[in-house]
């Protein structure tokens, strides 16, 4: 129906080509078809074009596969989907290199507790070379704030749960900020006004528009947006509507309406045209024929009648002829951008940030320090004044399981924090920020201030108040033990974290991987009398309780005496410590306790470890994943 439609008016390469083809980047796509797990087809043959200097809006009801295209083209297909088509990026088969190109995510994952200032400068510190000096980083965040229309929110903290800071369209720019301080050629936003008022929306597209043809360089910028307002629409150089995974119309924005109109579907007057696109083609609510909408045709019929006119259109025709034209042309290798901060700098940098924010988000350490004083008084108090007579070995027993099991049971607590942590790490990394092992780093070096800390005050009062053994090397053991079995709960927490990243199940998982060493750590069941098979081979070893009770029960008892409640028939009216060690607490005696402390580090340099491999695990397999996509690309279209 659509066959006289006129050609499309953005479709010449000549002028723009001249002008950005050795700066900008050419991404097109041609027989794209993307599979779910299970053979459901989300994508189906879709072809299309990009150009250096214009503004594409992918656009369909829910579920379309808007986010999916997205993230075909820029190489972010996860394992479970199977891709197959072309995708070029000018003209060649290539992956996006960092610096050319970034991706602004749906959701705003940034650190609630940083001002803008501070969040934009911390990525420009990251993101731009060592060789660059801090007052040119900064003076490039600086600028990129102002141009997204924030300088009157530099000094604002960003604000979150609990926190009120900037509002949503703010947070998005600040995320745009953020990606477009390398000035990458090409950008992809995932729904850039979800959530946002139509004043906001605008606000922000108005700015992402204004980014194409900035400092005369063009740059290629494809968003996905769900129901945009008529101004908004307006911004669009050209718009990409799909339904179902198929391409419903391809071409400038301004050949929209007369490409509806022509098939029997046209515009109402007054009326947004994006709302207009959406209501024909979204068959998730069947429309009231009654009312006469779409002449009273099924919605799935209007769909297959725009699918089949756009396929025999001028518009199809010409959108194949700008795919070839612009292969053809080709354009230079996207080179990856090497001049990047260095690993010190990002561990540097990164282990500030954390600070900070650790620092200042009250439930990280905190809260967490006031419930620990708390206890510690409360547990100092039950076991005040403890004493020297043999009623005391059980009850200093008691005090120190508690010490080891339920005092550094609670570092859970900080889990929920340290997963929006780990989203802003997943963003950053994905982004090409930096690495696993920078994170890791910086993390560990924060947290110790803070950990010392939780681990001296409360130690301190759980101490002295019962008066345990005197001395201050027992002191500093005891707090050191406190300090280690606390880092290691983290540790083990952020291999929860990498496997299981919803925090409420994080939380569970790691309270039931606790619960169980706890078991078997060898107070509740002394380590003779725990079964062998499973409990004993290999969790009772396994356990970090287990080398937390032996030191510290090493600490307490060795050295002292207590009066022997048996003594009688010869034996001694005492009894010492390292007899109450081996006859009733069953402790190892052929080792000391710096040994169980060191086996303690040991196994907080093992989670930590273990993170690391799993997390660049999955970043390996990513980039195998997206590797050999591009290698059986070029296998399929050798004509390319």
């Amino acid at each position: 129906m659509a066959e006289n439609l006129n050609p499309m008016p953005g479709s010449n390469t000549g002028s723009r080509s001249n002008r950005f083809m050795e700066d900008g980047v050419f991404l097109t796509w041609d027989d794209l078809w993307v599979t779910a797990a299970g053979g459901r087809p989300i994508l189906q043959g879709l072809a299309g074009y990009a150009h250096p200097g214009e503004l594409l809006a992918i656009m369909g009801p829910s579920g379309c596969g808007k986010s999916t295209l997205l993230d075909s083209l820029a190489g972010r297909q996860g394992p479970k989907t199977r891709q197959e088509g072309d995708i070029l990026i000018n003209g060649r088969k290539q992956a996006l290199a960092y610096g050319t190109s970034a991706y602004v995510t749906q959701d705003d994952a940034l650190i609630s507790t940083l001002t803008v200032r501070e969040a934009v400068y911390y990525s420009a510190q990251l993101q731009l070379p060592d060789t660059m000096a801090k007052s040119e980083k900064k003076e490039r965040a600086e600028t990129t704030i102002r141009e997204m229309g924030l300088q009157d929110a530099m000094d604002t903290r960003i604000g979150g749960w609990g926190a009120k800071g900037l509002s949503g369209g703010q947070k998005r720019r600040v995320s745009i900020c953020i990606e477009i301080l390398t000035s990458p050629k090409l950008l992809f936003l995932d729904e850039p006004t979800s959530g946002l008022d139509s004043a906001a929306s605008y606000y922000v597209m108005s700015r992402i528009a204004s980014l194409s043809q900035k400092d005369n360089i063009g740059r290629t910028i494809i968003a996905s947006i769900h129901q945009p307002s008529s101004e908004v629409f307006q911004l669009f150089t050209n718009l990409y509507l799909l339904s179902a995974g198929k391409t419903v119309y391809f071409g400038p924005v301004s050949a929209a309406n007369e490409f509806f109109a022509l098939n029997g579907f046209p515009c109402p007057s007054l009326q947004n045209p994006s709302d207009h696109f959406l209501k024909t083609i979204n068959k998730d609510f069947e429309k009231d024929i009654e009312l006469g909408f779409a002449n009273g045709i099924p919605t799935q019929e209007v769909i297959d009648i725009l699918v089949k006119s756009y396929k025999s259109s001028d518009i199809y025709q010409m959108v194949q002829k700008e795919i070839a034209q612009i292969c053809k042309q080709g354009g230079g290798v996207l080179q990856k951008n090497k001049r990047r901060s260095g690993l010190f700098t990002q561990c540097h940098v990164l282990t500030r940030r954390s600070f900070i924010n650790m620092s200042r988000d009250l439930g990280y350490y905190w809260l967490r320090l006031c419930i620990y004083i708390s206890l510690s008084i409360v547990l100092g108090s039950v076991f005040v004044h403890i004493g020297m007579d043999n009623g005391s070995i059980q009850a200093r027993g008691s005090l120190l399981m508690f010490v080891a099991s339920f005092l550094t049971f609670m570092a859970i607590g900080g889990f929920p924090s340290f997963v929006e942590e780990m989203k802003i790490f997943e963003r950053e990394r994905l982004n090409g920020h930096y690495g696993v092992a920078p994170f890791v780093i910086g993390n560990t070096l924060s947290a110790l201030p803070f950990l010392a800390l939780v681990a001296l005050i409360p130690g301190s009062i759980t101490y002295f108040l019962p008066g345990l053994h005197h001395g201050y090397q027992h002191f500093l053991f005891f707090v050191i033990i406190l300090f280690a079995c606390m880092m290691l709960v983290e540790s083990l927490m952020m291999i929860v974290a990498s496997v299981v990243p919803n925090f409420l199940m994080g939380i569970i998982v790691g309270a039931g991987i606790q619960g169980l060493m706890l078991l078997v750590g060898g107070f509740f069941r002394l380590p003779s009398d725990i079964p062998k098979p499973v409990f004993k081979f290999p969790l009772y070893y396994i356990a970090f309780h287990k080398y937390a009770y032996q030191g510290l029960y090493k600490n307490e008892f060795v050295g002292l005496t207590f009066p022997n409640v048996q003594a009688g028939n010869g034996s001694s009216p005492t009894i010492t410590g390292e007899e109450i060690l081996k006859q009733t607490w069953r402790i190892e005696m052929t080792y000391s306790k710096w040994v169980d402390l060191a086996i303690l580090f040991a196994m907080v340099v093992l989670y930590r470890t273990l993170f690391l491999i799993i997390n660049k695990t999955t970043e390996k397999e990513k980039a195998v994943n997206r590797k050999s996509h591009v290698d059986n690309l070029e296998g399929e279209s050798p004509g390319h």
